[in-house]
């Protein structure tokens, strides 16, 4: 089951500037220092060996024999990047896509994948050259694309774009994906919840390393 998530809707009042500040994460220039390779079966860390966390990483890094399941065996939270694609089988995840991997905005849709189809396993999975990252450079284009393309007016394009970028943007993504991480451990503490990286250079999946964390 694959579900898509652009975030609230309009009508809900949220403060920005708070959501911004809860939001903010430092940049840290040696990201890609913290991203751990999956190229053997003994790369994957023995806490998610035998899990479907490792069972994830054998199929799109390792080539597992694609074999159907009957029920989801975890939750994939990951960005709606266009440039993403797993290898893996069917009805294997339950999967929300949200630009950045941002799922505060999709507790309930996390809460059903857990309550309802009882999974008890979640990856989050953050890429490179995130469209979230420095979201406010955007801003001109993101209002003009709204414009030309949708029909709206400046105006609200603008107010748009004001209203709902400081909820999303992200400082980078690796750190996110960690702060995001330890959020829903605190939310779902009987959930294993791993941080990995998906690179669309090389289309693998990394595991986030979580020592050193700030």
């Amino acid at each position: 089951m694959l579900f898509y998530d652009i975030g609230p809707d309009v009508g809900r009042d949220y403060n920005s500037k708070a959501i911004f500040e809860n939001y903010k994460i430092l940049t840290n220039p040696n990201l890609m220092d913290k991203l751990f390779p999956v190229n053997t079966f003994e790369d994957i860390h023995p806490q998610y060996r035998e899990t479907p966390i490792g069972l994830l990483l054998e199929f799109h890094n390792l080539n597992r024999q694609l074999v159907p399941y009957e029920k989801a065996q975890l939750l994939i939270g990951m960005c709606m990047d266009n440039r993403k694609h797993l290898h893996i089988p069917d009805n294997f995840a339950f999967i929300i896509r949200s630009g950045g991997a941002n799922l505060r905005y999709s507790e309930f849709k996390v809460s059903y994948a857990i309550a309802v189809g009882q999974v008890s396993h979640i990856a989050l999975i953050g890429h490179n050259n995130c469209g979230m990252v420095n979201l406010f450079s955007q801003q001109d284009k993101f209002i003009e694309g709204l414009v030309t393309t949708a029909g709206w007016t400046e105006e609200r394009a603008k107010e748009h774009f004001t209203h709902f970028a400081p909820m999303f943007e992200i400082s980078n993504e690796t750190d996110f994906i960690l702060s995001e991480t330890n959020r829903l451990r605190q939310k779902y503490p009987k959930n294993m919840i791993a941080p990995l990286f998906y690179k669309v250079d090389d289309n693998k999946l990394y595991i986030i390393e979580e020592h050193g964390i700030i």
